[in-house]
């Protein structure tokens, strides 16, 4: 099933049967007061037409909760009304900027309750829209998208947070994702009209600011030196590095820096794919979301009735191209993040391939063979970021912990080519993790250990807990994707 019509689908379930439920107590309580009224007042036709009522509506509540509520086990419908009642808490509001805190023109997601991550940031917020249009909060949702075709609006890019410190650097682009998700719930055309420009000015971003020399995008930063070098400092120690240490060249530590923080902007920061040459990588992932940008933009000007569609259709087609041309490994099947640079790919396989599968840039083949691949990646409660390996450092994307965003593309990929029992069963890991992790602990976690099920993950800055972002919004996905397929 197309995840956004599993969207849809849970969406119009939760609406159902909340009005099935009103409508039942309002019919109940009517009869009640009719009856109350005596036989003088209320005619045997009467009864009869409302006790039928009441009948087909219960009959519809009931139909709907074996779609979501009933059928549900026990334990999974109580975290999912947690996250219900738990995540309006982590809604902020700043109209006016608070200190290094940037100004927003509607209420925002924030990843935590309290603690950690008090601003939003950009690529969290495609997997807690996720949560809320499975909520019913489409309001929500669009308020988040208004946040961030503001902030594209302004500085001519998403940063990657909002927050005058995150603001040399994007994130991975997931805005046009967030608008198709949201058209598809509203079919609202003017909405749409208005958010596109928008998209289109952050496109243009990425196609002048993060191109590489082959064709295909990369990740990048626009820190000044001064900036680069303070990065380096505060990140040094994350990943083992003595930041004073004076036979360290200031040039050196001028393209560790770079490289360092493109890897922020890439959202895996840090991970071993890059070998921390992150500027020279096309990573495979971020070249898949601009691939789905090319045909959300073909399919938005149908929509909208634009001229102009053909050339999105030919951006996409040269992207697969190039992806196959770089990225593709013919001896196993598998695609790789590609250094231009030294011409090769990296030797590092990761969960990122999948969102290549979930933009439908895969053939059957290729999917099939990706299948294969997880191997590398499934353990025993959930995927990996990364396949195992020898490290000189421990990365907290990597081997073996799992993270929402990754589980939500490899099970999307795997439903868009059919390969359902798979999806299941990798959402059933991801949702009975969660779902223990909140029965021990009374919270959910940012990541996780997938091999042991816990929140003992290997950390470069601990592991932050009262989450609701994209790991409440994928545990909603896995629930929501268990119970209609």
């Amino acid at each position: 099933m197309d995840n956004l019509i599993l969207a849809k689908k849970m969406s119009k379930h939760i609406f159902l049967r909340s009005i099935c439920t009103i409508f039942v107590k309002e019919a109940v309580w009517r009869w009640a007061v009719l009856a109350a009224c005596g036989d003088s007042f209320i005619t045997k036709d009467m009864k009869l037409a409302m006790k039928k009522c009441v009948l087909l509506l219960l009959a519809l509540a009931g139909a709907t909760a074996v779609c979501y509520g009933e059928k549900m086990p026990a334990n999974v419908e109580r975290l999912w009304h947690h996250i219900d009642s738990v995540m309006p808490q982590s809604v902020r509001e700043t109209p006016n900027d608070e200190g290094s805190v940037i100004a927003l023109p509607k209420p925002y997601s924030v990843p935590c309750v309290k603690g950690a991550f008090q601003e939003m940031y950009y690529w969290d917020t495609y997997f807690t829209n996720k949560g809320l249009l499975l909520l019913g909060n489409v309001e929500q949702a669009k308020n988040n998208l208004a946040c961030i075709t503001y902030l594209i609006d302004k500085f001519g890019y998403m940063p990657n947070g909002s927050h005058k410190g995150l603001l040399n650097r994007s994130q991975p682009p997931y805005a046009s994702l967030m608008a198709r998700d949201i058209y598809d719930v509203t079919r609202d055309k003017e909405w749409l009209r208005q958010t596109v420009k928008a998209l289109e000015k952050e496109y243009d971003f990425w196609m002048t600011k993060r191109i590489a020399p082959n064709g295909l995008n990369r990740y990048g930063h626009n820190a000044t030196n001064e900036e680069l070098l303070g990065f380096y400092d505060a990140i040094a120690s994350r990943l083992g590095v003595d930041a004073k240490d004076r036979k360290t060249q200031e040039a050196d530590k001028l393209k560790a820096g770079a490289n360092l923080l493109a890897e922020a902007e890439s959202g895996w920061d840090f991970n071993p794919r890059y070998s921390q040459r992150c500027m020279d990588f096309n990573p495979v992932d971020l070249n898949a979301n601009l691939y789905i940008y090319e045909k959300n933009f073909e399919y938005f000007y149908k929509e909208l009735g634009l001229t102009g569609g053909q050339k999105w259709r030919e951006r996409a087609q040269k992207r697969r191209r190039l992806i196959n041309k770089y990225c593709y490994n013919k001896a196993n099947g598998l695609f790789y993040d590609y250094d231009f640079v030294n011409k090769r790919q990296s030797r590092v396989y990761s969960g990122g391939s999948y969102n290549l599968m979930n933009a439908g840039v895969m053939t059957a083949a290729q999917a099939k063979a990706a299948v294969r691949g997880l191997g590398k990646l499934e353990m025993a409660h959930g995927i990996a970021a990364c396949e195992r390996g020898t490290r000189p450092l421990t990365y907290q994307w990597d081997y073996p912990n799992c993270w929402a965003a990754i589980t939500y593309n490899v099970i999307a990929g795997l439903d868009r080519y059919g390969y359902k029992t798979a999806a299941r069963r990798i959402a059933k890991k991801y949702l009975d993790s969660n779902v223990k992790q909140y029965n021990e602990t009374g919270v959910l976690w940012e990541k996780y250990n997938a091999v042991t099920g816990n929140n003992d993950a290997a950390a470069e800055y601990g592991t932050p807990g009262d989450f609701m972002g994209w790991t409440a919004g994928t545990v909603l996905f896995c629930a929501a994707y268990l119970e209609t397929n």
